[in-house]
């Protein structure tokens, strides 16, 4: 329990630190959030790339795991260039769609889950402890940026699926698309 109350603590601050405060992003979709807040122009433009834009600002509800533009800088040089080639957009959306979750899932739930469902139909697995919460191999840096269609966490670092085929299309994805685009 004091984990969980200091992996809280750690949430509340980390979110003062974000520039956009959840009462200001709450009449904004998820992309326009990020965008807004200026620290996620790769994502925004693989999410281009990916065809996912009209998607996340379906009406959703989303939880996405938002890596800034440094943790794509984190990637191997070429990395990003790469996955935004159209040959590439397979790959591109499985790992973005492994940023995200069906539903709000805000901070207060996530340091209770040891694992979480993405879209992509893999999990990711989310550890919380003394030094904070964990997304995978990421660090979470801000919680709660919410949105008119869900709520934002920021990543430090792109998280990937594990190897092999993914659900992207599966009946869980193909739903969320298919309610997207109507």
């Amino acid at each position: 329990m004091k984990i969980v109350r200091f992996a809280l603590s750690a949430f509340s601050v980390a979110s003062l630190l974000f520039s956009i405060t959840p009462a200001q992003a709450q009449d904004k979709d998820i992309v326009d959030t990020a965008v807004e807040a200026g620290t996620f122009n790769t994502l925004a433009a693989a999410l281009t790339a990916a065809d996912l834009v009209d998607v996340l600002k379906g009406e959703g509800p989303f939880t996405v795991f938002a890596p800034t533009d440094e943790a794509f800088a984190k990637l191997p040089e070429g990395t990003v260039e790469s996955l935004l080639l159209p040959e590439n957009k397979d790959q591109l959306v499985a790992i973005l769609t492994y940023h995200v979750v069906a539903g709000s899932v805000t901070s207060d739930q996530v340091v209770t889950l040891d694992s979480a469902a993405t879209v992509n139909g893999a999990s990711v697995s989310i550890t919380a402890s003394d030094a904070g919460v964990k997304i995978d191999d990421a660090n979470v840096t801000a919680v709660d940026v919410l949105a008119s269609n869900g709520v934002i966490h920021v990543i430090d670092a792109v998280i990937l699926p594990p190897a092999g085929p993914t659900a992207v299309e599966s009946s869980s994805w193909g739903t969320v698309k298919a309610e997207a685009i109507r």
